[in-house]
C-alpha cells in the first residue's frame, strides 16, 4: 500500500513537472501577448518584408507607460516609413520587370498585357466621354441619352479590364499591379490602426506573486526589445551592402562612354536606367537611416525597460526579506517564550511550547500569505465556502483539533498523568495538536508495569467519547491486595491485624488525599469521602480470603503494595510463632 501510494506520488509529480515545463515552454505562443494586424495582406511579406513593421506593431502592445508609448510611436513611424520607401523601390522596378517580362514571355502574356493596355486606354477615353456629357446634359435633351449609353458602356470597358488584369495576375504577368494593391491594403490597415492612447499611473505591485509576474514580464519584454534592436540593425546592414553594390554599378556605367553607333533611343533608356538607380540608392539611404534609427529607439526602451525590471526585483526582494523577517521573528518569539516559562513545572513547558508554537506559525503563515497574494477579495463569500468544505472534508482533524482544546483545559490531562482511555490505561506522554500518546502501563487491578507499548489516540476522544484521570486530584487510586489465612486460628483477630498494619502504613497517604478529595468535592457540594483502609473476608474452600483496599499513589503503587506485603509476611509469620 505504502509502495502505491510512493509509486502515485512520483507519478503525479513527474505531470506536474512535465506541466510546468509545457507551461514554460509555450509561454510565448500566447494570444494575448501580440495585437497584430488582422488586415494584413496575406500575400504581403512575399512581396515586400515588412518585419520591421510588425515587430513594432509586436511590441508597442507592450508599452505600459507614457515614455514607452512615444518610443512605440517613433517606432511604428520609421518601420512604416522604411516600408513607404520599400514600396516606392518595388514600384519603379515592377514597371521595368513587367515590360521585359511581357517582351520576353510567350504570346500568352503578350497578349494578355496588350489586352489590359487597352483596356486601360478604352477606359480612360470613356471616362473622358462621360466627363464631356455630364457637361452637355444641363444644357441639351438628347445627351442624358447618350450619358447613360456612355455609363454602360465605360463599366464594360472596366469589368473587361478587371477581368484582363487578373488573368494577366495568374499568369505572374502583373507584378506592379500586385504591389500597388498590397500598398492600398497597407495603408487601408495604417488608417484603421487605432492610435495609442495616453496611459495613466501604473497600478501599484504590492505582493509577491504581483511582483515576480511583473519581473518575468519585464524581462520577457527586454529580450524582445533587443532582439528587436538587433533585427533594426541587421536590415541596416543589409541595406547598406546592397546600396554599396548599387552604386558600383551606378558609378561604373556612369563612368562608360557611349560610342558613336550608340542611338538615341538606348541613350535615353540607358539614361533612364541610372536614373532610376539613383533614385532607388536615395530611397536605401533613407531606408538605412530609419533602420539605424529604429535600433537605437529600441535600445532607449530597452533602457527604460531595464529601469523598470530593476525596480520590480527591488521590490521582490524587499518582500523576500519581510517574509524573512516574519520567519525568524516566529521562531524567536517562540524561544522567548520557552525561555520565559523554563522555570516552570514540565506539564506547563509543555502547554505553552505547544500553544506558542501553533500561534506563531498560524500568525507567520497568515502574515506571509497576505504579503505573496494580498488581501481576499469577497472576504465573506470565501469564508463561507472555505468553512463549509473544510467541516465537511476534515470533520476529524477539526474535532480532533477542537479535543485538545478541551485537553489542554483546567479539568484536560497533562503530561505523567495516568489515565484510561477506550479501555486503555497509561501515562500520559505527548499532548499534540490532533493526538494523545499514552505508555500503556496494563491492567489498572494488576501491578500496573509498562507494557513497553506506545499507544495513539485521536483527541476527538475528549469530545465524541470520555476517559478517565486519576491523577486530577494528587494522583490518588484505590488498590488492593489478597492474603489467605489458614482455616484453623483465629481469621478474624488476623484481619484486624492486618487492617490496623495497612491503615498504619498508609495512614499519611490516606490523610492527605482525603484532604485533597475535601477541596475537590467542596466546591462541588458533595459529600466527603472516607480513605481509611477497608477489609473484607471472603470464604475461599478451606481457608478465607482477606482482601484490603486502600488509598495510594499511582506512580508509587508497585512500591507500596511490595511494602505492604512485606509487612502482612511478618506479621503472619509472628502469629504463626505464637
Amino acid at each position: 500500500m505504502r509502495q502505491t501510494k510512493n509509486l502515485l506520488a512520483a507519478v503525479l509529480g513527474v505531470l506536474v513537472m512535465a506541466s510546468i515545463a509545457g507551461y514554460y515552454w509555450s509561454r510565448d505562443t500566447s494570444a494575448g501577448r501580440t495585437r497584430g494586424n488582422p488586415a494584413a495582406s496575406v500575400e504581403l511579406p512575399s512581396i515586400i518584408d515588412e518585419k520591421l513593421l510588425q515587430t513594432a506593431r509586436q511590441m508597442s502592445a507592450s508599452a505600459d507607460t507614457n515614455d514607452e508609448q512615444d518610443l512605440a510611436r517613433e517606432a511604428l513611424r520609421l518601420s512604416d516609413h522604411e516600408l513607404d520607401q520599400a514600396f516606392a523601390t518595388a514600384l519603379r522596378e515592377a514597371e521595368t520587370v513587367d515590360a521585359q517580362s511581357a517582351a520576353s514571355a510567350g504570346s500568352a502574356v503578350q497578349q494578355l498585357a496588350s489586352r489590359v493596355t487597352r483596356g486601360k486606354a478604352k477606359v480612360a477615353a470613356d471616362q473622358d466621354q462621360v466627363a464631356q456629357l455630364t457637361k452637355l446634359a444641363a444644357t441639351k435633351a438628347d445627351a442624358a441619352d447618350r450619358l447613360e449609353l456612355a455609363k454602360a458602356q465605360l463599366a464594360l470597358d472596366q469589368d473587361d479590364l478587371d477581368d484582363a488584369t487578373q488573368d494577366l495576375a495568374r499568369e505572374g504577368g502583373d507584378r506592379h499591379d500586385r504591389l500597388e494593391r498590397a500598398l492600398q491594403e497597407h495603408e487601408a490597415a495604417q488608417q484603421g490602426a487605432a492610435p495609442l492612447p495616453r496611459l495613466g499611473a501604473l497600478p501599484p505591485v504590492a505582493t509577491l506573486k504581483e511582483q515576480v509576474e511583473s519581473w518575468l514580464s519585464l524581462e520577457s519584454e527586454d529580450r524582445g526589445l533587443l532582439a528587436a534592436s538587433q533585427q533594426a540593425a541587421a536590415n541596416a546592414s543589409s541595406l547598406e551592402r546592397e546600396h554599396n553594390g548599387l552604386e558600383s554599378k551606378t558609378t561604373a556605367a556612369a563612368d562608360t562612354n557611349s560610342d558613336d553607333s550608340e542611338d538615341t533611343a538606348a541613350m535615353v533608356a540607358r539614361l533612364r536606367k541610372l536614373s532610376d538607380q539613383k533614385k532607388t540608392m536615395m530611397e536605401l539611404d533613407k531606408r538605412i537611416q530609419d533602420s539605424q534609427q529604429l535600433a537605437e529607439v529600441y535600445k532607449r526602451w530597452s533602457a527604460l525597460v531595464e529601469i523598470r525590471e530593476r525596480g520590480a526585483l527591488h521590490l521582490l526582494l524587499r518582500s523576500l526579506v519581510a517574509i524573512f523577517a516574519i520567519l525568524l521573528a516566529a521562531v524567536l518569539v517562540n524561544i522567548a517564550i520557552l525561555h520565559a516559562v523554563r522555570n516552570r513545572d514540565r506539564p506547563t513547558q509543555h502547554r505553552v511550547q505547544v500553544i506558542a508554537s501553533i500561534s506563531s506559525q498560524l500568525v507567520a503563515a497568515a502574515v506571509i500569505l497576505l504579503i505573496i497574494f494580498g488581501p481576499p477579495t469577497q472576504l465573506s463569500t470565501m469564508i463561507g465556502l472555505a468553512t463549509a468544505g473544510l467541516t465537511v472534508v476534515l470533520k476529524d482533524f477539526i474535532v480532533g483539533f477542537i479535543g485538545w482544546f478541551v485537553l489542554m483545559g483546567r479539568n484536560g490531562v497533562r503530561i505523567g498523568d495516568w489515565v484510561e482511555i477506550n479501555g486503555v490505561g497509561g501515562e500520559v506522554i505527548e499532548i499534540g495538536v490532533l493526538k494523545t500518546v499514552l505508555l500503556e502501563m496494563g491492567n489498572w487491578t494488576s501491578t500496573g508495569h509498562p507494557t513497553g507499548r506506545r499507544v495513539s489516540f485521536s483527541n476527538s476522544f475528549a469530545i465524541e467519547g470520555h476517559y478517565f484521570n486519576f491523577s486530577t486530584v494528587g494522583q490518588w487510586l484505590w488498590d488492593e491486595l489478597q492474603v489467605t489465612l489458614p482455616s484453623g486460628g483465629e481469621p478474624y483477630r488476623v484481619a484486624e491485624q492486618i487492617r490496623q498494619t495497612v491503615e498504619r502504613e498508609t495512614d499519611a497517604d490516606a490523610a492527605e488525599a482525603a484532604a485533597d478529595w475535601e477541596r475537590v468535592t467542596h466546591q462541588y457540594g458533595v459529600s466527603t469521602f472516607s480513605a481509611r483502609p477497608a477489609v473484607d473476608l471472603r470464604p475461599s474452600g478451606d481457608s478465607l480470603t482477606v482482601i484490603v483496599r486502600y488509598i495510594t499513589r499511582a506512580p508509587r503503587r508497585y512500591e507500596v503494595k511490595s511494602h505492604l506485603f512485606q509487612v502482612i509476611v511478618e506479621l503472619l509469620h509472628g502469629a504463626a510463632q505464637v
